[in-house]
């Protein structure tokens, strides 16, 4: 009784998450109100308290969504985007290509799949509908670059798989690089043969939407955004020891960076990195903690024991769950973070018994939550890029859903 009871929540939690209603708001209700049920309430409220003070999680996230703020207000953004629009423009054939690969570039340095979608689709979906590229094309190439983020060590699931399998951040990345890389190449090279195929690479006239052609790139603005991860990549590979260090020190730095370089208003810049400290914290830290007492409440019905013992007793369909479950997840509700964050709390430990290791699990369910939310017509990155290019979110979505399937499969060969 106490399952099919937990079942029927579940349900009613991929309604409301589908339905858009707010997803820290539906998992904690959700999660509280299947504790209340299994007669433990506390379980629910204790695992609010232990996530709140998530420190490893905290350190990286808030810096990270800080350093991507002082990059906003300093406009180095601006000139990162601009110097990739600048080099594209002039090799039309490999003009949709080149945006996904280099959309995918900002979003390493910019975790956010929605401000990456603003910033890189404000350059990239004009210079290519001036280009001759129809609309829809134009924003599915530069949807289809929006999981770079899977290489920034700040993005929330690298620390989170990390902390899991005590492991560096950096060894999460290391291991699932490749996957991520293979299936960059698989999505870039379907989405322009479908660009062919239909047609849509030319021969579009493009009316008032222009590059901003007299926007002048400064080169060191330009790679401010991208300096804080070349301190860790040459540190965590011992290039240069001395740069050995952690998330927060090379974010710090790199803001300090960027205030020598622009030598904008310190008190502004200050400002703008605790806001987006703020920011990460309320936005991306909130559906971490949300998620942890869904998982609670999950665990209090009984359902993850259940999950767990069909997969023990089932080992093949283990390596599916991980792929499969958050990529569709992710491409039901719009977000991958809600989907991969529960089951890498709830399953991931466990994947000794299903003869994988945890960062394998974890990688798998972070990179399938990911592309599933790529794929996503209600994603917020897809809704931004589809307002740019003024077409509908579902035109999108029918341009880079092979794309998107293609990459799981490819990525998910990788990682297994």
């Amino acid at each position: 009784m106490m399952l099919t009871i937990g079942i029927i929540m579940v349900l009613a939690t991929i309604y409301f998450l589908v339905k858009r209603y707010d997803a820290r708001l539906v998992l904690l209700a959700s999660g509280i109100i299947m504790a209340c049920v299994a007669g433990t309430p506390m379980v629910s409220l204790n695992a609010f308290a232990k996530d709140m003070t998530n420190s490893g999680l905290i350190q990286a996230v808030c810096s990270v969504m800080g350093f991507a703020m002082v990059m906003k207000y300093t406009e180095c953004d601006k000139h990162l985007i601009n110097l990739m629009a600048n080099g594209l423009s002039k090799v039309r054939p490999l003009l949709i290509p080149g945006v996904v690969i280099a959309t995918y570039a900002v979003n390493i340095a910019l975790p956010s799949a929605a401000g990456t979608a603003a910033a890189a689709g404000a350059i990239f979906v004009p210079l290519m509908m001036s280009a001759g590229v129809h609309p829809a094309m134009a924003g599915a190439a530069v949807k289809c670059g929006t999981y770079g983020s899977m290489l920034n060590p700040g993005l929330a699931h690298n620390p989170f798989v990390a902390k899991i399998a005590g492991v560096g951040v950096m060894d999460v990345i290391g291991f699932h690089y490749k996957a991520n890389i293979a299936s960059l190449i698989v999505a870039t090279i379907m989405i322009t043969m479908i660009a062919y195929y239909k047609k849509e690479h030319k021969g579009y006239v493009a009316e008032g939407l222009e590059v901003e052609e007299s926007f002048k790139v400064n080169l060191l603005h330009a790679l401010m955004p991208i300096f804080p991860i070349l301190i860790l990549i040459l540190g965590s590979t011992g290039v240069v020891p001395a740069f050995k260090m952690d998330v927060p020190q090379a974010m710090i730095i790199g803001a300090l960076c960027a205030l020598l370089v622009t030598r904008k208003n310190p008190v502004n810049l200050s400002n703008a990195f605790f806001d987006g400290m703020g920011k990460a914290y309320g936005e991306i830290l909130g559906i971490i903690i949300a998620a942890g007492v869904f998982v609670s409440g999950l665990t209090a019905m009984g359902l993850v024991k259940a999950f767990t013992t069909a997969m023990l007793n089932n080992p093949a369909i283990v390596k599916i769950c991980a792929a499969v479950g958050p990529f569709v997840l992710g491409l039901v509700v719009g977000s991958g973070d809600a989907a991969t964050f529960a089951f890498n709390e709830a399953i991931t430990p466990h994947a000794p018994d299903f003869g994988m290791s945890q960062v394998q699990m974890g990688s798998m369910a972070t990179l399938g939550g990911t592309l599933g939310r790529t794929m996503s017509p209600i994603a917020g990155a897809t809704i931004i890029i589809a307002g740019i290019a003024g077409v509908n979110p579902m035109e999108i979505t029918k341009r880079n859903g092979l794309p998107m399937i293609g990459a799981m499969i490819v990525g998910m060969a990788f990682l297994l």
